[in-house]
């Protein structure tokens, strides 16, 4: 473990926050517009966004990777020149995400009561923009949790791009470890690995379930000075 610690430290685990956080950002954008198009008045976007979310949910993750990876791998290297298997497991690891984060919005913009909507069109204000400045702002509030969970997942999901095959300096966690492992003939840098997972996600969770208590429970306010004094003077 001490021999492969660093490695992880230092190359797998800033290439896995890359992975993750830029497949979040990503996700989280097409993911907004799915959510749009499935509360959609017209039926046709509101079909497509259905049918993108139905496929992605039930695909899995290893075969969505590799076949998108290893599939566009050769064209995307004859037309850009691009080596790295990353911008092809990006774009993987965003079809996925979006789909879930996409019904994650879905299901807090569509919360938010129907009175928020009409009173914001009675102040003057059209469908679109009581939508974007009213409505979606507080749904995507409520969903915060679950979009912290979605993150976690991408961060586990991370592993799956060794499949493309990673030069040295591009490997994520799983990848470092299993090369130890694979040369040392030794279990305990998979373990390490594991280790450093849960150094990264149990934290995450925790955060989860402090959003949302405080959303459930909102903040607690300071008593006021004069609160604080009638109570004082109430027990004199």
């Amino acid at each position: 473990m001490g021999d492969v610690v660093p490695q992880m430290l230092t190359v797998g685990l800033p290439n896995t926050l890359l992975l993750a956080a830029v497949s979040a950002v990503l996700g989280s954008l097409l993911g907004l517009v799915l959510a749009v198009m499935g509360i959609s008045r017209n039926p046709v976007p509101r079909w497509i966004a259905r049918i993108y979310t139905d496929i992605f949910r039930g695909l899995p993750a290893i075969l969505v990777i590799v076949v998108i990876g290893i599939g566009l791998g050769p064209i995307i290297r004859q037309t850009t020149g691009i080596t790295s298997p990353f911008p092809l497991a990006i774009f993987a690891l965003t079809l996925m995400a979006a789909a879930y984060i996409g019904e994650i919005f879905r299901s807090g913009i569509q919360s938010v009561d129907k009175g928020q909507l009409e009173a914001s069109r009675a102040l003057g204000f059209s469908y679109t923009s009581a939508m974007i400045l009213v409505v979606i702002p507080q749904g995507i509030r409520r969903v915060l949790p679950a979009l912290v969970n979605q993150l976690i997942s991408l961060i586990k999901d991370s592993s799956l791009v060794y499949l493309l095959g990673v030069t040295a300096s591009q490997r994520e966690i799983y990848r470092v470890a299993n090369d130890y492992a694979a040369n040392s003939g030794n279990m305990s840098p998979l373990i390490a690995a594991g280790l450093l997972y849960l150094c990264l996600t149990i934290p995450l969770t925790h955060l989860v379930n402090f959003m949302d208590k405080r959303m459930r429970e909102g903040k607690k306010l300071k008593p006021e000075p004069d609160d604080v004094a009638a109570v004082v003077g109430k027990g004199a």
